[in-house]
């Protein structure tokens, strides 16, 4: 069964960078697509960045464009979320998830870690 674990979080101030990871047991990533997902206190969660099978990068509609890159290392079973220039609203438990080779919306990710917090304050 696969199992995910997300660790790196922590306080940041505004205009710092931060990197999160999801590593992996259970199974090899190799096979599935990666997503980064947030949810701050009393709002939805949305999507912050997937990454595909191969490599290829999804932005979904609320990411934090041009500011967090995703990368994965299928060697360390692990997948990354870089986040820079971070701002008060990016303040959120950060999660990944794990869907079965694409990136696909939310609801289709039956994989899921237990998130880690993500604090941008001075």
């Amino acid at each position: 069964q696969l199992q995910l674990v997300e660790s790196g979080g922590g306080l940041v101030q505004p205009r710092g960078s931060l990197s999160v990871s999801c590593t992996a047991s259970g199974a090899t990533l190799d096979g599935y697509a990666i997503g980064w997902f947030r949810q701050a206190p009393g709002k939805e969660r949305e999507g912050v960045l997937c990454i595909n099978r191969n490599g290829g990068v999804i932005d979904y509609p609320a990411s934090a464009k041009g500011r967090f890159t995703i990368s994965r290392d299928n060697a360390k079973n692990t997948v990354y979320l870089q986040m820079n220039s971070l701002k008060p609203e990016d303040t959120a438990i950060y999660y990944c998830a794990a869907a079965h080779l694409f990136c696909t919306s939310p609801s289709g990710f039956p994989h899921w870690g237990q998130g880690t917090q993500v604090t941008v304050s001075s």
